[in-house]
């Protein structure tokens, strides 16, 4: 049996940065909603299980997608879940927000 494809790429900090900075990109944020509110990544949105369905009826699926959590581990899963919808440049953040938070401005 061979390994099941990935649909997704792991990009370091450096390299997503091209992301951040492009207002076409969607940046996904998978963390509970008082981290959110603690802090994130700018023009990010809080997914969860409440608005996942409206998030996905409502957003490009040719847009570049950028996923984060907190250490860049729950958003391989998520990763593999929105490329499975459909999406068709999904990114997962290697650190997440941790090694997003530090960054020097």
């Amino acid at each position: 049996m061979t390994d099941k494809p990935v649909h997704y790429k792991c990009i370091h900090l450096q390299k997503a940065q091209e992301l951040i900075n492009d207002p076409s990109t969607v940046i996904v944020d998978i963390r509970d909603k008082v981290s959110f509110q603690a802090g994130n990544i700018p023009n990010s949105i809080n997914i969860s299980d409440e608005n996942i369905t409206d998030f996905l009826d409502s957003t490009d699926r040719k847009a570049p997608l950028l996923i984060y959590c907190y250490h860049g581990i729950n958003s391989k899963n998520a990763a593999e879940y929105f490329a499975n919808n459909g999406f068709q440049s999904v990114f997962s953040l290697d650190g997440g927000y941790a090694e997003f938070s530090q960054q020097k401005p």
